[in-house]
């Protein structure tokens, strides 16, 4: 077995996929004067999502009616297993890591979720493997990435119902109670602006953010929860040129500008935090964020023009696979090396986590990915449906991987007081680069076991 998974991993990581991926990661470690362009990377984003939902919604289209109750099974499999994968990410940070509470919920609902990159990886390395899956896991994608989204804003309105402060520290924290209570909005733009100024200044009145472990918690510099008009947000790109965060932390503005392109947000007006005295668990503009972010209406509007267009037939859809089926691998090499350029800048931020928060996104993949596998299996053994190997080595990576989509920008908008650095640089620097080139061939050598030895 040993033998077999190590000629998966040294097979799948020379394959021109992860090539393209380590040539991106290379880029900042050797200090290449190369940047991406952001509108190139979004183009390709936009691309593989539709080009995804798009041969997704062909394959339903095709779809036995025997076969509908199995898919709709299994998504809401999907949903409850992400779910119990958030709330186990919650409690493993909790008891293995020194990050403050708001953090290790933060991070618990990016691996609560799933991720489009990780996804669109496997699904390339299963082709040119040829090895087949469910023709639903695109819908599986969207799905499951709700589930996370939820678990971290449960977990933090329990928190403000507990007494958290305006700067996200519960009682018993270091720094709690240092300003106010979470609870009158003037109070809790005070307490940002202090401790954004306090960093600033620690930080040189220049760098992007500060980190450090104080009494063994994990605190960071703040991404500008509100300012000084009342609730215009401080977040997200386009900042106005008068802003006065913009004009004292000009790196703060690009950085945020940077995190709009990979979510795919709009950044032609701030995005608008929820007031600390409004804050509710299922506030309308949250849920539309959580339903309806870019990543998941991109992936659905797919799936819906790809199923209309199959009803119609062969004749119909041939002319667009060329573009949106035939293009889809080279594409899939372009977006791989820009996040590995990505994942490589992500790793520097991992420090402020320590070394148990290192270990946790390196080991989280591997468990959360093992159980995905064994709910699957224990499904198919329940109902008696045939599960082909591909379809639980897509599951395992969807249950295995962490969001950098829909995730940031829920963050953002709902939990504004919570580390704006430490869960992309797990999801991104550790736990996607993981994925990529040693998960997916683990993955596939599992899911090879179950159906051989335990049907």
């Amino acid at each position: 077995m040993l033998a077999e998974l190590a000629d998966n991993v040294l097979h799948n990581m020379f394959k021109p996929l992860l090539l393209f991926f380590y040539a991106g990661f290379l880029i900042p470690v050797l200090k290449v004067k190369f940047e991406f362009p952001k509108p190139v990377y979004q183009a390709l984003t936009i691309y593989l999502l539709l080009a995804i939902g798009w041969h997704g919604g062909e394959e339903l289209a095709k779809l036995d009616s025997s076969v509908i109750g199995q898919a709709v099974g299994f998504m809401v499999l999907g949903l409850v297993s992400n779910t119990i994968i958030g709330i186990a990410a919650y409690w493993a940070l909790r008891s293995f890591t020194k990050l403050r509470k708001i953090d290790a919920a933060t991070v618990a609902g990016y691996y609560g979720s799933d991720s489009a990159g990780t996804f669109v990886t496997c699904t390339g390395v299963l082709a040119a493997a040829h090895i087949a899956y469910a023709s639903y896991m695109p819908v599986m994608l969207a799905v499951m990435e709700i589930p996370g989204c939820l678990v971290a804003l449960f977990l933090v309105a329990k928190m403000r119902n507990g007494g958290m402060d305006a700067r996200g520290n519960m009682p018993g924290e270091v720094g709690y109670g240092a300003t106010t209570t979470v609870g009158s909005f003037d109070a809790a733009v005070k307490a940002l602006e202090e401790q954004q100024e306090e960093e600033l200044v620690a930080a040189g009145a220049g760098g992007y953010e500060t980190a450090g472990a104080h009494g063994g918690h994990t605190t960071t510099a703040r991404r500008g929860g509100f300012d000084g008009n009342r609730g215009r947000g401080g977040h997200g790109g386009g900042l106005p040129e008068e802003d006065p965060e913009s004009v004292l932390n000009p790196e703060l503005a690009k950085a945020l500008k940077a995190e709009d392109d990979i979510a795919l947000r709009s950044t032609s007006e701030p995005s608008k935090p929820i007031a600390p005295a409004k804050r509710s668990t299922f506030n309308k503009e949250l849920l539309h964020e959580v339903f309806l972010n870019p990543g998941i209406f991109l992936l659905f509007g797919g799936i819906l023009i790809g199923f209309i267009s199959g009803l119609q037939g062969s004749e119909v859809t041939k002319k667009y696979d060329i573009v949106l089926y035939d293009l889809f691998q080279g594409m899939l090499c372009l977006f791989l090396l820009e996040m590995g350029i990505t994942a490589s800048q992500k790793l520097k931020d991992l420090k402020a986590g320590g070394a148990p928060f290192i270990a946790f996104a390196l080991i989280a993949p591997n468990v959360f990915a093992t159980f995905g596998m064994l709910m699957a299996h224990g499904y198919a053994l329940m109902t008696g449906f045939h599960l082909e190997v591909g379809t639980y080595v897509v599951f395992a990576v969807l249950c295995g991987a962490a969001s950098y989509i829909a995730l940031p920008a829920v963050q953002r908008m709902a939990i504004p007081e919570a580390s704006p650095t430490l869960p992309l640089a797990a999801s991104l620097g550790l736990t996607f680069s993981y994925n990529v080139t040693i998960g997916i061939p683990v993955y596939m050598l599992i899911a090879k076991a179950l159906v051989t030895h335990w049907t």
